[in-house]
């Protein structure tokens, strides 16, 4: 049988009809993992904050929580704060400007993507008053417990600023 000149030669038919069902592949690949990847997108991320020095750590703490809202969308935090990390948790507590922690906390509460969790332990080793600490922040039996359960049990992803 001979081959018609109009149309294409044998070994470029082969190719066009291979690269056409590649393409198809493709597309129906697409059409398969588009979603998954859409909705991995929109899974929540669950991210525990551990604040042990407030010194060292609260301001760095603030501004990384901050960050990390503006950059994702979909992110749940929680911020445990134990040993010296509680004092920017208690009322009045003043950066090292003299700026109160407060307010800052408060904004990030109101977005409902952030919870600040204050230790137990610290606050009786330390004789700290119940009303000692600002409202915002809710009370766990014990900090270093409650970075534990959330990782473990929760799957929250760890960050030490």
């Amino acid at each position: 049988m001979r081959w018609p000149r109009r149309f294409l030669s044998k070994g470029e038919f082969v190719k066009h009809l291979f690269a056409s069902r590649f393409l198809v592949a493709l597309a129906l690949l697409g059409l398969l993992f588009g979603p998954i990847r859409a909705a991995a997108a929109d899974k929540e991320t669950r991210v525990v904050y551990h604040v042990g020095d407030t010194a060292e750590q609260a301001t760095r703490t603030l501004l990384f929580v901050n960050n990390h809202l503006s950059a994702d969308p979909n992110v749940k935090i929680v911020v445990v704060a134990h040993s010296a990390g509680i004092d920017f948790l208690l009322k009045k507590a003043v950066d090292k400007n003299g700026v109160e922690y407060e307010p800052a906390i408060k904004e990030l509460v109101k977005s409902g993507r952030v919870d600040f969790r204050i230790c137990n332990v610290s606050l009786m080793s330390r004789h700290v008053p119940a009303d000692g600490r600002i409202p915002e922040a809710t009370v766990v039996d014990s900090g270093v417990r409650e970075i534990a359960r959330l990782q473990a049990q929760e799957g929250y992803a760890y960050i030490r600023p």
